[in-house]
Order: C-alpha cells, then sequence, then structure tokens
C-alpha cells in the first residue's frame, strides 16, 4: 500500500490548468479569471448623490435647526441621469435625486426628510458637513487600481463589477468537462424489476452531479458492459469529447476487472492500493492527454476516492486555488470504533458548528456500500490507524458541505 499524500501527489504532477478562453460576461459565472482586471475607469465616474434631497454649499446650512431654518431658493432639480447646466451659487439649492450628478458649486446634500417646501424655496432644517451625502468619483473603484487578479473565482458580484467597468468578455481558464461512465454486467439503468444478480447504476448519476457541484462540467459517457472492446470504444470516444475521465468500478484484482486490462494495454497508468477505507483501490494515468481517474465500484468508496482524488484535481486544471474542501478541527461526541490495519479511515459524520467550537458524530453506517450514511453526512473524519477515537477527542474533520 502506498500513503494518501503519495497518491495525490502522482496525480498532480500529471495535471496542469487548462487553456485560457474569453467568454462573454454572462457565461462567465463560476469560471476562474485568467488575466489581471486593472481599472480603466473610476466608479462611480463622477460625483453623485447617495439621497434625494437638495444639493446645496455646507456653508449656507450653518446654525440651521428645525425651529430655526435655513431658506433657500431652489433654482433646478436635477434627476439621475440628468447633468445641472449651471453653477449653483451661494444662497442657492438645487432638488436632486439619488445618483445624480453633484453640480457644479455645491459641496454636500440635505436629505429630503430634513427639509421641507417653502413655495419655491426649501427650508433645510440641519447643519450639514461638506460632503455630506456625496459620493465622490472613484469612491468604489479608483482609476488604474488592480481590481481582480488571476485565480479569482467569479462570482455574480464579480461580474457586476465587470459590467459597470464596461467589459463585455473576460478572459478565464477552461471548465473541464469530465466525462463519467459506469462499468460492469451487474448494473442496469431504469426502473424495471431487478434480476438477480443485478444491481441499479448509482455511481454514474452520483458522480455526475458531483462533478457538476464542484463547479465543473459534467459529460455522460453512459453504462458500459464488462468487455474490452466496448470498454475502449466508450474511453477513446470519451478522450476525444472530453478534458477528463472518471471510471466507476473494474479497478480491483479481480479477474472480470476489464477496465484495468484495457488501460493497461492503451496507455501508462498507476494501479495503487492506498492506505485509506473506504477506497483503497485507485487508478490514475493520462490517455492522449487526457487524464483518467479510475474509481472503486462500491457507493461509497467511489464517493471517497473522488472527494480525495478527482475534485480537488479536477478543480487545479479549472484554475482553482481552493482545490481542496475546508477542514477543522471537531470534537466527537462520541466514540468512533475501528481496528488497526495501517489504513486511514474516513468516516462519514455530521459535524455542527457552534460558539465553543465544532462537533461531530457519526452518520451512521459505515460500510462502503452504505451509501445513505454517506449521503446524510456533511463531513469526513479522518481517523489515524489504531483503535479508533473516544467521546471527547478532537478530530480532523473534511467538510463536504
Amino acid at each position: 500500500m502506498i500513503a494518501l499524500e503519495e497518491a495525490q501527489a502522482r496525480v498532480n504532477r500529471q495535471l496542469s490548468v487548462l487553456d485560457e478562453a474569453a467568454v462573454d460576461l454572462r457565461d462567465a459565472v463560476g469560471h476562474v479569471l485568467a488575466k489581471t482586471i486593472i481599472s480603466a475607469e473610476a466608479i462611480p465616474p463622477f460625483a453623485n448623490t447617495a439621497m434625494d434631497g437638495f444639493a446645496v454649499r455646507a456653508a449656507d446650512t450653518v446654525g440651521a435647526t428645525k425651529d430655526d431654518p435655513v431658506s433657500l431658493p431652489v433654482v433646478a432639480t436635477i434627476a439621475a441621469g440628468a447633468v445641472s447646466d449651471r453653477t449653483l451659487q451661494p444662497g442657492e439649492a438645487m432638488r436632486i435625486m439619488t445618483g445624480a450628478p453633484l453640480p457644479p458649486g455645491s459641496d454636500a446634500v440635505v436629505m429630503v426628510e430634513l427639509t421641507r417646501p417653502n413655495g419655491f424655496d426649501v427650508d433645510v432644517m440641519a447643519e450639514v458637513p461638506v460632503g455630506n451625502h456625496v459620493r465622490p468619483a472613484g469612491d468604489d473603484i479608483p482609476e488604474g487600481i488592480e481590481v481582480f487578479h488571476p485565480g479569482t473565482l467569479l462570482t455574480p458580484g464579480h461580474i457586476g463589477v465587470l459590467a459597470s467597468l464596461g467589459r463585455q468578455r473576460v478572459t478565464v481558464f477552461r471548465r473541464p468537462r469530465v466525462g463519467v461512465m459506469s462499468t460492469g454486467d451487474e448494473l442496469v439503468d431504469g426502473t424495471e424489476p431487478l434480476k438477480p444478480g443485478q444491481i441499479r447504476d448509482s455511481n454514474r448519476v452520483m458522480l455526475l452531479s458531483l462533478i457538476e457541484q464542484a463547479g465543473l462540467e459534467p459529460y455522460d459517457l453512459g453504462l458500459v458492459r464488462d468487455d474490452e472492446a466496448s470498454l475502449e470504444r466508450a474511453l477513446m470516444g470519451g478522450v476525444d469529447r472530453c478534458d477528463a475521465i472518471i471510471t466507476s468500478g473494474g479497478v480491483s484484482m479481480g479477474d472480470f476487472d476489464y477496465v484495468k486490462a484495457v488501460l493497461t494495454r492503451l496507455g501508462d497508468f498507476s494501479w495503487m492500493q492506498v492506505a485509506i477505507k473506504p477506497a483503497k483501490p485507485f487508478v490514475f494515468g493520462v490517455l492522449d492527454g487526457v487524464p483518467i481517474f479510475g474509481l472503486p465500484g462500491n457507493p461509497v468508496s467511489s464517493m471517497v476516492s473522488f472527494e480525495l482524488f478527482a475534485r480537488p484535481a479536477l478543480r487545479r486544471m479549472m484554475g482553482r486555488l481552493d482545490a481542496d474542501r475546508p477542514r477543522v478541527r471537531a470534537v466527537s461526541t462520541e466514540s468512533l470504533r475501528r481496528h488497526q490495519d495501517g489504513k486511514t479511515h474516513f468516516m462519514r459524520v455530521l459535524a455542527q458548528e457552534s460558539a465553543d467550537g465544532w462537533t461531530a458524530r457519526s452518520a451512521g453506517g459505515q460500510g462502503s456500500h452504505q451509501l445513505l450514511a454517506m449521503a446524510t453526512a456533511n463531513g469526513l473524519a479522518v481517523v489515524p490507524d489504531g483503535e479508533g477515537i473516544e467521546a471527547g477527542d478532537i478530530i480532523e474533520v473534511i467538510l463536504l458541505d
């Protein structure tokens, strides 16, 4: 057996970030930025008001109170999108709407709630300082600064900023298209009653969902029978259409593990027995430039193997700097028993955060075939070789949600 870290290193040594591509801004969410974004203009581009109210000279409001207001003639109204065609003179006010540019000569805004109409004048009922409710030019983004750096994961907020800077396209790292196939004569699709020896294929749809959740592009390569010719056609077809491939099943040491036979013939693949439980058998290699991850067929083993090997590697291919799941230290609220076998166990747990920190407890059955507990779990407790964890011990937990 080899250590988990060595198996992960073998994968990472053979992977690289995908090519850059220019995409429309509306399609950029979830991609990783490939080039630095420098602001070519200031945001906002002009000083404007943060409130509906009146543009004034602050000096003209000195001493104003509710009982002794300052009365100023209203000489104009400025709507959002409009520009004043004159300079505000001392002793004047202009009605102004939120977002409208401040007129020349003014240096403050009195919110409408601190005024009252008085014919063609306005009574200002409070003294305001210079800059009151004024958004200066460049208050959000000054011109010429680095706004976003390469490696930034683009969210709707980033898209809004880019749109405000006039960007219609942005250069990102391509998001990997990841093909998934399940293998095995015992697997069936659909709702028909199962015949003796048959089980329904859960891994393929599960892995496709995990790929989508990880921000990647899933591609269904279907269910492939235990036949070397069929497997080779499916794999080569996947290589033509995908940036990476994940197979499920057929990677153990049995006589009918056809995936192993086909991949061994097609390329240089590493067949690993990793010192972990579940997900001990794992295969990895590159075929015509396309990385292929061979995951075990037991559902929990397949899911854990995806989390430990495929997910972080595939996210690095799309430029993600946060490729790995977050980890926390938690207090185990119950004993997590195991036997000594030379492996690190990844036990499915329910982790919860409180004001006192994190706690974790078992999510249920820990067998590699018991998918219900895996679905319930939101974390994997990293339990080192030995007899297990006692209640009250500190454990490391990989957060899945």
